[in-house]
């Protein structure tokens, strides 16, 4: 891949990279997702977006407006039992069925679990890049897993505020 005059990067066919946004509803902020789609668009087109959630809970009902506004399919998860993580499962499913199924040259996982850690190290197993988006409060584990990893804290910050922080992924000792 190159980088385009504009920042995008590009796969070799002077394309767009194509990349699929996998928000984690429960654990991310409504907020936000303005600003995270900005910073998506950075390193290509979201041909996917999709957020993960219980959508009959009250605690996701922030989310609508901004699933409307952003075109993100919600994909809808009941909590079976209380406590468990149903959202998590359901799109770890769909990423590997993405993996496999679309022609995507990377992923943008957004949450501050650390139960996608191996769903991201399998993902850049196949050589797909992944972007992860999450917390201050994020492990670092799910942290140094990700290709390149911002905080959704400093998302949108100004030249005068600290911009977004990237955390490069950690050094591999070689075996």
């Amino acid at each position: 891949e190159v980088e385009n005059t504009e920042g995008r990067k590009k796969v070799a066919n002077n394309e767009t990279a194509r990349l699929a946004v996998l928000i984690d509803a429960d654990n991310a902020s409504a907020s936000v997702v303005k600003e995270l789609l900005e910073e998506v668009a950075k390193y290509g087109t979201a041909t996917v977006k999709r957020a993960y959630g219980d959508w009959t809970t009250t605690n996701l009902m922030g989310w609508k407006e901004h699933l409307h506004r952003h075109a993100i399919q919600p994909m809808q998860q009941f909590a079976y039992t209380k406590g468990k993580n149903a959202t998590d499962s359901a799109m770890i499913i769909d990423a590997m069925d993405l993996l496999y199924s679309q022609n995507l040259d990377g992923f943008c996982l957004a949450s501050s679990d650390s139960d996608f850690t191996p769903l991201v190290m399998r993902i850049r197993a196949n050589g797909l890049k992944v972007f992860g988006f999450g917390e201050k409060k994020t492990p670092s584990p799910f942290v140094n897993a990700c290709s390149k990893f911002l905080y959704l804290e400093n998302l949108g910050a100004t030249d005068a505020d600290t911009p977004a922080s990237e955390v490069p992924p950690a050094a591999v000792p070689s075996a």
